[in-house]
């Protein structure tokens, strides 16, 4: 178990952080209507944002 969570650490860190982000994007931003996709529900803008912040901490990863 611990050496899943060394292997992808950084994975999950970038998937809390995203997540905490989306979140605070539908906080503060949010949709004005209830229209957009991604913003109208936190659920939704969580895991964008959690998606998003894997892809972008997936792009510092170390190749052996």
């Amino acid at each position: 178990m611990n050496t899943i969570i060394k292997k992808y650490k950084l994975d999950f860190i970038g998937i809390l952080l995203g997540s905490i982000a989306g979140f605070i994007y539908w906080k503060f931003v949010g949709c004005a209507n209830g229209t957009c996709m991604i913003t109208s529900k936190p659920i939704n803008s969580s895991l964008y944002g959690a998606l998003m912040g894997f892809l972008l901490f997936g792009m510092f990863k170390k190749e052996k």
